[in-house]
């Protein structure tokens, strides 16, 4: 809290004294000891000084933003203006009042006003009008002049006072012009009524025209003429709409003929370039394509003869590759004879030399003593032996004259000595055999008949084969064997 200074007369420093909840209680005294802070006439002053405690008299109030409170009376000079806030209140020595700042809508009617013309025509408008509560000034003029008034009340003043200018307005403006242009009547309007309702802390939010009409038809004629008009205007309109349109639509098909025809010759000639270029292309593609077969072709059988090149050369590299490896496995298999036949061979030998060796000079050492044991006996044996070989060349010599002797006789008597050896050789396969199949050809002997007959024969040829063997005939000799019958 602010404080004035001793001996000072008048209104309160500020405007928040003794009106906040500081603390602070206000007493009349009589007393010429400069107070703390106002001071009344004569030797009357108010000393505000601190309490304690909070007074239990203050009111607190509070307001919407629609609305503005205000408070007057003790320590409230000038009073105070609050638009959508709150204040405390001292009651009996302080007062609160509320204006509303909220928006009135006004019907603005103006019956029969004569125009400048003199044509009295009825008008009606729509306006948007309100207190004006953020600025201070026009606040303060509209509660000069509305506080502790109604809202309809205001809204009446106001709508006197826009009802006022609308004539005026009306007066000065032609009916054409009100109704042609309406933005220009509702605008003049605004600005001539604002300027004079703001003196009243009131501002015009919006002004337009509603309506207007009037008693002598002079808006329905003014219709009925410009109707006429626009539809006079409309027909020659339409008549020359349709002769251009018939013109247009003439020159238009004329020119669409032609156009068409231009087309279909331009047409005919790019068909007639397009053929042309087409066979050109033709066959200069078939020309490039026969080529390109032939070369195809061409590639194609040198590609098959190299392929066929490749395929002898990998079967000769194959070929090679198997001698190689037949090279390489004989080398293997001549390597695996070595070491699984000729080294133990070697073996084998060395050890069978060693041990024919070992054999042999036991057989020398044996030898050696038989032969020492067959030389005493065959010295022994050796006189039987000359005696026996005497005796034997004695009968060699003997038989050599008999031979001489006898000759052929001879040599047939030692081939008959023979001859059962040799019977039994010639028959000696046939004891092997297990089966025998005979087959008769009609007439001939079979059965057991027939092998005695087939051995018989070999018998018979016996002779002969002696014969062709040691030129002696068996037949022809005419030796007879003591004791064989001739």
């Amino acid at each position: 809290m602010q404080g004035a200074s001793p001996g000072s007369r008048g209104r309160c420093e500020s405007s928040m004294v003794c009106c906040l909840p500081h603390r602070w209680s206000c007493r009349e005294e009589e007393n010429t000891e400069p107070g703390v802070n106002h001071h009344t006439a004569n030797t009357h002053y108010i000393q505000c000084q601190p309490l304690q405690e909070p007074s239990s008299k203050m009111v607190f109030y509070t307001c919407g933003p629609n609305e503005a409170m205000v408070v007057s009376g003790f320590c409230r000079s000038p009073p105070v203006m609050i638009a959508g806030g709150r204040v405390f209140v001292l009651p009996c020595v302080q007062k609160i009042q509320r204006i509303s700042l909220n928006t009135l809508t006004l019907n603005v009617k103006s019956e029969k006003v004569y125009t400048r013309h003199g044509v009295p025509i009825s008008v009606t408008g729509i306006a948007q009008v309100k207190i004006q509560g953020q600025n201070k000034e026009m606040l303060a003029a509209a509660c000069q002049m509305f506080l502790g008034k109604s809202e309809n009340e205001v809204a009446h003043i106001a709508l006197e006072t826009l009802e006022g200018h609308q004539r005026a307005i009306m007066a000065h403006m032609t009916v054409e012009e009100i109704y042609k242009d309406r933005q220009k009547f509702s605008e003049q309007v605004f600005k001539v009524a604002s300027s004079d309702l703001v003196n009243m802390g009131i501002s015009v939010v919006s002004y337009t025209l509603k309506d207007i009409h009037d008693d002598q038809g002079y808006l329905v004629s003014l219709g009925k003429a410009r109707t006429a008009q626009v539809q006079k205007d409309a027909r020659i309109g339409e008549a020359v709409a349709k002769r251009d349109a018939g013109i247009k639509e003439a020159e238009a098909q004329q020119a669409k003929v032609s156009s068409q025809y231009v087309n279909e010759i331009e047409m005919a000639k790019a068909q007639r370039d397009y053929e042309l270029k087409k066979a050109s292309y033709d066959l200069e593609v078939n020309a490039r394509k026969a080529e390109s077969d032939l070369a195809y072709q061409l590639q194609v059988a040198k590609t098959k003869q190299k392929i066929e090149e490749q395929k002898v050369q990998v079967q000769v590299v194959e070929r090679t590759q198997q001698i190689q490896l037949q090279d390489q496995e004989i080398q293997r298999k001549e390597k695996e004879l070595e070491a699984r036949i000729k080294k133990p061979a070697d073996a084998e030998r060395y050890r069978l030399e060693k041990i024919a060796e070992a054999e042999r000079m036991r057989l020398i050492t044996e030898a050696e003593a038989e032969a020492e044991s067959i030389k005493v006996k065959g010295e022994a044996r050796a006189y039987a032996v000359e005696v026996k070989a005497r005796a034997d060349a004695e009968q060699m010599a003997k038989k050599a004259e008999a031979f001489q002797e006898y000759q052929d006789a001879a040599i047939v008597d030692m081939l008959l000595e023979k001859l059962p050896e040799i019977v039994d050789e010639i028959s000696k396969p046939l004891t092997e055999v297990k089966k025998i199949k005979l087959i008769s050809s009609g007439g001939s002997e079979v059965g057991a008949s027939k092998i005695t007959g087939e051995v018989l024969d070999i018998l018979n040829r016996l002779p002969d084969t002696v014969e062709r063997l040691t030129g002696v005939s068996i037949n022809q000799s005419g030796y007879r064997k003591p004791g064989r019958m001739s």
